[in-house]
C-alpha cells in the first residue's frame, strides 16, 4: 500500500464526518431552496428555479445584502485598525494585561449584546444619557452604527491576537539590521513590520470578513433587524423567512445566497493568500 493511499484511507473517517456536518445540510438547504415549502400551509412542491427569480427581484433582499455589507466593511476595517496598534501593544506587554485585553472576546456574544442594548436603553442607559439627544437603538440612521460599535469592541481582541501571533513570527535579527542601516521607527513600521505582517493581516481579514458576513446574534439581541429594517442583515432575513413566516423554501434561498456570498468572499481571501510574496 503506498504512502498517499495510506494516508486517504486514514483521512476518510474525518472526511466522511465533515461531509455529514458541512457538505450534507448545504445540498439540502440547496434542494429545499427549489420547493415551495410552507409548512402552516402544508404546502411542499416543486418549482425550479422561481425562489431565485423572485430573490433576484426582491428589494428587502438587496436591502438586507447592503446592511451586510456594510456591516461587514465598516465593522473589519475599523477591528484591523484597531487591532494593529493593540497588538504592537501586546507585543510588549506580558501576562496580565494580554488577559484583559481578551475578555471582551471571551465574553459570549448573547451576554455583551445585552449588557450594550443596557447601555444604549433609550430610558436609563449610561451611553444615552451622555448623548441624550441621540436614540442609539430606535433610529434607523444610528441602529447599525451601534450594532458596529458592539461587534468592534467585542472583536477587535480576536484580530490582535491574530495580528500578535504574526509580530511573534518576526525574526528579531530584522530590527536589527535596520536598525544598523539607520532607519527610524515609522521607516521600521513600513518597510519591515507591516511586508511580514501580510499574511497575519490577510488571515484576519479572512476570518473576520467572513464571520461578519454572517452577524445574526449581536444584531438580533439589539434590534431584531429593526426600526424599520435598518439593520436586517442576510441572515436575520432568512431566519425570519424560515421561523416567523415558516416559509422554508424561500428562506433556504436566502440562505443559499448567503452561503454564495461568503464563498466568494473567502474564494478572493485565499487566491490573495495563495499569491507568492
Amino acid at each position: 500500500m503506498t504512502a498517499r493511499r495510506a494516508g486517504a484511507l486514514m483521512a476518510a473517517p474525518a472526511a466522511a464526518v465533515l461531509g455529514g456536518v458541512a457538505v450534507v445540510p448545504v445540498l439540502a438547504a440547496v434542494w429545499l431552496s427549489l420547493h415551495r415549502s410552507i409548512v402552516i400551509f402544508h404546502e411542499q412542491r416543486f418549482i425550479g428555479l422561481a425562489n431565485f427569480r423572485f430573490l433576484a427581484q426582491d428589494a428587502r433582499f438587496w436591502s438586507a445584502l447592503g446592511h451586510t455589507a456594510y456591516f461587514t466593511a465598516v465593522a473589519v476595517a475599523v477591528e484591523l485598525l484597531l487591532g494593529l496598534p493593540v497588538a504592537l501593544l501586546l507585543h510588549r506587554a506580558k501576562g496580565l494585561m494580554r488577559a484583559a485585553v481578551l475578555l471582551p472576546w471571551a465574553i459570549p456574544t448573547a451576554v455583551s449584546a445585552r449588557m450594550w442594548a443596557w447601555l444604549f436603553n433609550a430610558d436609563y442607559g449610561l451611553l444615552h444619557r451622555l448623548a441624550p439627544a441621540v436614540d442609539w437603538l430606535g433610529s434607523p440612521s444610528t441602529a447599525l452604527h451601534a450594532a458596529i460599535l458592539v461587534d468592534v469592541w467585542k472583536t477587535t481582541p480576536f484580530v490582535a491576537l491574530i495580528l500578535l501571533a504574526g509580530l511573534q513570527t518576526i525574526p528579531e535579527d530584522v530590527y536589527e539590521a535596520a536598525d544598523i542601516d539607520g532607519a527610524g521607527r515609522t521607516r521600521v513600521f513600513l518597510s519591515v513590520t507591516l511586508p511580514l505582517l501580510r499574511p497575519a493581516i490577510l488571515v484576519a481579514l479572512l476570518f473576520r470578513s467572513l464571520d461578519a458576513f454572517r452577524v445574526f446574534d449581536a444584531i438580533y439581541v439589539l434590534t431584531e433587524g429593526g426600526p424599520a429594517n435598518a439593520t436586517e442583515t442576510l441572515s436575520i432575513y432568512a431566519y425570519k423567512t424560515l421561523m416567523r413566516s415558516g416559509d422554508f423554501g424561500y428562506g433556504s434561498t436566502l440562505s443559499v445566497a448567503t452561503f454564495a456570498c461568503v464563498l466568494v468572499i473567502g474564494l478572493a481571501f485565499v487566491r490573495v493568500l495563495g499569491r507568492p510574496r
